[in-house]
């Protein structure tokens, strides 16, 4: 299976780890999940920071 990764350096949509691991996030399972890699990593910070609001941290 390919795994696809999103470059923060470059913003390009890689297949396979290309870059450095510092450079990438990833693995994403289709090259459409990378590509709104940005977005769903942002989302997902703002569910961690409001469930560490809700248990007090």
């Amino acid at each position: 299976m390919t795994e696809w990764y999103y470059n923060r350096r470059t913003g390009d949509v890689e297949e396979g780890p290309q870059s450095l691991g510092s450079d990438r996030d990833g693995p994403f399972s289709s090259r459409e999940e990378a590509a709104r890699a940005p977005e769903i990593i942002a989302e997902r910070a703002r569910k961690w920071a409001e469930e560490d609001a809700r248990n007090g941290r």
